[in-house]
C-alpha cells in the first residue's frame, strides 16, 4: 500500500503501473508527432497494447508458474489484483495484439515497433519501482552490502527479515538506462526496426543478468524460466536485426 485516505487506498504497484502507462503514452505521442503520425493512432494502439499486455502477463503466470492451482480454481485466473503477472507475458501478449492492430489498420509495423520501444523501457523502469515497494520480484538472500530487508513480501508481513538482493531496483535501473539508449538510437536509426530489435536484445541480456540474483522458477539446472525466454528472444532479435540491416543495405523497405 502506498497511502490510504479514508476508504480510498492506493497501492504502490498499481500506482506505478498507471504512471508508466501515462508517461509512456506521452512519450509515444511526442515521438509520433516528430515523424508526422497522428497521435490518435498511438492512443488507440496504447489501449490495444495495455489490454494485450495484461492478458498475456496473467496467462503466462497461470500456465507457467501455477497451472495446477488455477486448474482447480479457474475463477481465480481473473483475480489479478492478488498478484501474478509476468513481464515477458505482457511483452508477448502486447506484441500479438499490437501486431493484430497494425495489420488491421494497415500501418507500418517496424516503424511503430520502434516508436513504442522507448516508452516500454521507461514503463518497465517505473513499474519495477512499484515491485520494490510491494516486496515482489525480490532477489536471493545475501550478506552483501547491497542486501535489503523487506518488511513485506508480496503484500504480506515477512517473518524472517532476511536481507535480499533488491533485484527490482536492478531491473528498474536497466529500464531507465535502456530508455536513454533507445532514445539516442531513435534519432540516429539506420533502418526501421532497429530500435525495437535493440530493445529486445539489450533487455533480454539485462534480464538474464538480473535473474542470476533473483528468486524465480528454475526450468533446468540453475536456469530460470525468464533466462530461457530471454535467450530465445535475444537470438531471434539478433537474426531479425541482421536481416533488417541487410535489407536496408540492399534497398529493402518496410
Amino acid at each position: 500500500m502506498l497511502f490510504e485516505y479514508g476508504a480510498f487506498t492506493v497501492y504502490a504497484w498499481g500506482f506505478t503501473l498507471s504512471l508508466a502507462i501515462l508517461l509512456g503514452t506521452m512519450v509515444a505521442v511526442r515521438l509520433a508527432r516528430g515523424i508526422g503520425m497522428e497521435p490518435d493512432r498511438i492512443l488507440d494502439l496504447v489501449i490495444v497494447l495495455v489490454v494485450g499486455g495484461v492478458v498475456g502477463a496473467r496467462l503466462f503466470y497461470v500456465f507457467v508458474y501455477e497451472p495446477g492451482r488455477y486448474l482447480q480454481e479457474p475463477l481465480q485466473i481473473f483475480a489479478i489484483w492478488k498478484g501474478g503477472l509476468v513481464y515477458y507475458g505482457a511483452l508477448i501478449g502486447g506484441f500479438i495484439t499490437g501486431t493484430w492492430y497494425v495489420i488491421r489498420k494497415k500501418l507500418p509495423f517496424w516503424s511503430l515497433a520502434d516508436l513504442v520501444s522507448p516508452p516500454l523501457a521507461l514503463g518497465y523502469g517505473i513499474v519495477r519501482l512499484g515491485c520494490f515497494m510491494n516486496g515482489c520480484c525480490y532477489g536471493k538472500e545475501t550478506e552483501s552490502f547491497l542486501g535489503v530487508v523487506f518488511p513485506y513480501i508480496e503484500g504480506a508481513p515477512c517473518p524472517d527479515l532476511i536481507a535480499r538482493y533488491p533485484t527490482q531496483l536492478f531491473s528498474s535501473a536497466i529500464g531507465f538506462l535502456l530508455f536513454g539508449v533507445l532514445m539516442f538510437v531513435w534519432k540516429r536509426k539506420k533502418f526501421d526496426g532497429q530500435v525495437f530489435l535493440l530493445f529486445l536484445i539489450l533487455y533480454g541480456i539485462g534480464r538474464s543478468i538480473v535473474e542470476s540474483f533473483r528468486e524465480n522458477l528454475l526450468v533446468f539446472g540453475n536456469v530460470t524460466v525468464s533466462q530461457l525466454v530471454s535467450a530465445i528472444i535475444v537470438l531471434a532479435a539478433i537474426v531479425f536485426y541482421r536481416l533488417r540491416s541487410q535489407q536496408k543495405h540492399h534497398g529493402g523497405g518496410e
